[in-house]
């Protein structure tokens, strides 16, 4: 995904009806149920918690203008107006951690209003479910839907999955992603791969790698052995990079 341009993003502040927990080092730093969320479009969302939500007793202020690194980004970028804070909680620091909005004329809600930058935090929890990643931005959407499609996928010349009974799902600002059954998979042309995702909404995907006429085609494919709450339609079904390979969905290759 490209980065959007700092002049054309357009963020808006959305109230969050969630119940939203955040900490460190075993301890609650932050505790609400008034978030306001910041999002934009190919941004992803960050919470801002009221002052009176968060235990100021743990945290430092740490001067100047720069927050700690948030994780894979692309992230909203902080206010120009801030007081950044390192977060110390059960015996854990979390330097540069948090910052506090003191003005910002695109979004005067967000004053008096604390951020915590995800991936310094220990654990996040919007009501009782741990949240990982990020938090779930409200206009992203996914739905799996069962089908009857003849997908085929070939790799090398070899057909590798053929199946007529797919798991569709489809998910803002990504194409379809067909997710077989293994028993519709060449499992003796499969080998584990190197790499691990992670996503906010499905869960933890370890990927996978297939032999193909002596040549590894490597973390091709993925799948969720323990998806998140909602995405048990596609627990351990393997979905592939139809960017990598030959799929032909109804017999029409996939672009």
């Amino acid at each position: 995904m490209s980065k959007p341009d700092k002049q054309t993003t357009r963020y808006e502040v959305l109230a969050s009806p969630k119940w939203v927990r955040v900490l460190l080092g075993g301890e609650v730093v932050a505790d609400s149920k008034n978030t306001l969320l910041l999002r934009a479009h190919g941004r992803l969302p960050v919470y801002y918690f009221p002052v009176e939500d968060v235990r100021m007793g743990m945290l430092e202020a740490a001067g100047g203008n720069g927050v700690a690194e948030q994780g894979e980004g692309p992230w909203p970028e902080p206010p120009d107006e801030r007081t950044v804070y390192t977060v110390r909680a059960g015996g854990t620091d979390a330097a540069r951690a948090a910052w506090q909005v003191l003005g910002r004329s695109d979004h005067p809600e967000l004053e008096g209003h604390l951020a915590f930058a995800w991936q310094a935090m220990d654990a996040w929890f919007e009501e009782d479910i741990q949240v990982r990643v990020h938090p779930h931005d409200p206009y992203h959407l996914i739905d799996v839907r069962p089908s009857s499609r003849h997908v085929r996928v070939v790799i090398d010349g070899e057909t590798v999955a053929e199946t007529r009974r797919p798991v569709l799902l489809f998910e803002t600002g990504l194409p379809p992603r067909h997710y077989i059954p293994k028993m519709d998979v060449r499992l003796d042309l499969l080998e584990s791969g190197s790499r691990t995702t992670n996503c906010a909404y499905k869960g933890t995907a370890p990927h996978l790698s297939f032999r193909v006429n002596g040549n590894v085609a490597a973390n091709i494919a993925w799948h969720y052995p323990f998806p998140n709450p909602g995405y048990e339609q596609i627990q351990d079904l393997i979905a592939f990079y139809q960017e990598r390979v030959d799929m032909y969905v109804d017999s029409e290759p996939v672009q």
